[in-house]
């Protein structure tokens, strides 16, 4: 078989070695054509070097074409992997610190809240350009694979805006069931279940072992468990309170709802401190920046050890969907996608994360029904704020965009509406140079906070603050 494949920020090394790994593990994609893109010369050549010894070793004829010209990389591509960062770490710190001087305090900030929303803003910009190079130099049949955050946000304004046909993926799914499992005592390939919902607030609405149902074994398993009913105790209490476990981590699930962190005194009853995932505040942004020398501390490491060996795959989705819908082999995953009637009671419009299945045929979603009401409840609320973030980042309309952080339930567990218009124009002033969809916008907001603060209405912020459970 012979296609192409495009990566777009293949400069992560890690994340595109694994899923270049995974493609070419798939025996009949022996002769396929690989190209990388990325704004970063340096991390591209080294990522290029290291992939290509890899497929060098393993036997194959394939050259990977790495280039900084994103039309050229994508010219003719059948698939398109998106995986960048729009900002890097300098825009990612603005996400955690500016609301933490309001008081919102976020572990990862990067698919709700104050943090999610306005990388989302950054992100769509980004997406739609990569768009419009899609659909002018990619073949009329191509696919997104998107898996950039926030997810379901770049995947909805890819999909309704972009015009691009785009399958959004994270591996929170796969995650959860093997730590169900684990909880159970279950082997994992025994395990079946439905998982539904949106991303990161997906919901096990059905497990079975053998035939049998052992959804209502769940919570005892949990609070039982040595290990989780320390490191998930939001994640306990939403299964408790609404009787289905989610799929996101501790940390993650705790910043999407309003009841976990609005309250400093509070968050350290609800997480654990032992790994940044379970809930420290901006873990996530100090682990990046902790490893931000990583390319050239364990470069010269990686280039030291021996080539990866294709073979096993890892339990991204990515491969598998293209060797389904290449090969006829069919796959089954859960994948983010246009709802349009799937989960009757969340909107036509929104991106859901359910099951669907892979093969020749193309890309089907089964009808799932009715979510439980409270899950669906909860999935509701935060398609709202995505859906006003979305077109906030299209339009930009500053009045969209303060709804979004207003209907966010945890900046709207903290701030009151005052706040989070200054808190707004904040934000915005300090993303000016990834936000050119707002420049008019961020003019007209620097002179809100130069005029707030020389006739003394700028309201009062926790400067230095370092949030409830900083390391």
């Amino acid at each position: 078989m012979s296609f192409k494949v495009a990566f777009i920020g293949a400069g992560s090394l890690g994340f595109t070695r694994r899923l270049l790994c995974d493609m070419l593990a798939v025996k009949e994609f022996d002769n396929i054509e690989i190209a990388f893109t990325d704004i970063n010369q340096k991390n591209l050549d080294m990522v290029t070097e290291i992939c290509q010894r890899d497929i060098t070793s393993n036997g194959l004829d394939i050259k990977i074409h790495s280039t900084l010209d994103r039309r050229e990389a994508l010219r003719d591509a059948k698939y398109v992997v998106n995986c960048v960062r729009i900002g890097g770490l300098e825009a990612f710190e603005t996400d955690i610190e500016i609301p933490l001087r309001y008081g919102i305090d976020q572990c990862v900030a990067d698919t709700l809240c104050a943090g999610g929303i306005m990388y989302g803003q950054r992100g769509i910009a980004a997406i739609l350009d990569f768009c419009r190079d899609i659909k002018e130099v990619c073949r009329p049949d191509v696919l997104m694979l998107n898996y950039a955050n926030p997810n379901a946000m770049m995947t909805w304004a890819a999909i309704k805006y972009g015009k691009v046909p785009t399958l959004g993926l994270c591996h929170g799914v796969q995650g959860g069931h093997w730590q169900i499992a684990d909880a159970l005592g279950i082997p994992q390939n025994e395990l079946d279940f439905i998982c539904a919902g949106i991303n990161h607030q997906t919901w096990y609405i059905q497990l079975r072992h053998k035939g049998v149902d052992v959804t209502g074994r769940l919570l005892e398993a949990f609070e039982k468990h040595e290990k989780y009913s320390k490191t998930e105790k939001v994640r306990i209490d939403m299964l408790k309170r609404f009787g289905y476990y989610s799929t996101e981590s501790n940390g993650h699930l705790s910043e999407y709802v309003a009841w976990y962190r609005k309250r400093p005194d509070e968050i350290k009853e609800w997480i654990d401190m032992g790994v940044w995932i379970d809930g420290e505040t901006g873990g996530y942004l100090r682990v990046c920046k902790e490893n931000r020398n990583w390319f050239e501390t364990e470069f010269p490491k990686i280039k030291e050890e021996a080539p990866a060996v294709y073979g096993d795959r890892s339990n991204e989705h990515g491969s598998y969907i293209v060797e389904g819908l290449e090969t006829g082999r069919c796959y089954r995953g859960h994948f983010n996608v246009m709802n349009d009637g799937c989960i009757t009671n969340l909107s036509d419009e929104s991106i859901v994360e359910v099951p669907c299945y892979v093969d020749g045929n193309g890309v089907s979603v089964p009808r799932v029904g009715e979510l439980p009401l409270g899950a669906a409840a909860v999935c509701s609320q935060s398609i709202w704020v995505q859906r006003l973030a979305v077109e906030a980042a299209v339009s930009a309309d500053i009045r969209l965009l303060r709804q979004a952080f207003m209907m966010d339930p945890l900046t709207g567990a903290v701030c009151n509406t005052h706040e989070i218009v200054q808190l707004v124009d904040e934000m915005l002033i300090a993303g000016e140079q990834w936000l050119p969809q707002w420049k008019d916008e961020i003019a007209r907001a620097k002179d809100r906070i130069n005029s707030a603060r020389a006739d003394g209405t700028y309201i009062p912020v926790k400067e230095g603050y370092r949030g409830a459970a900083r390391k």
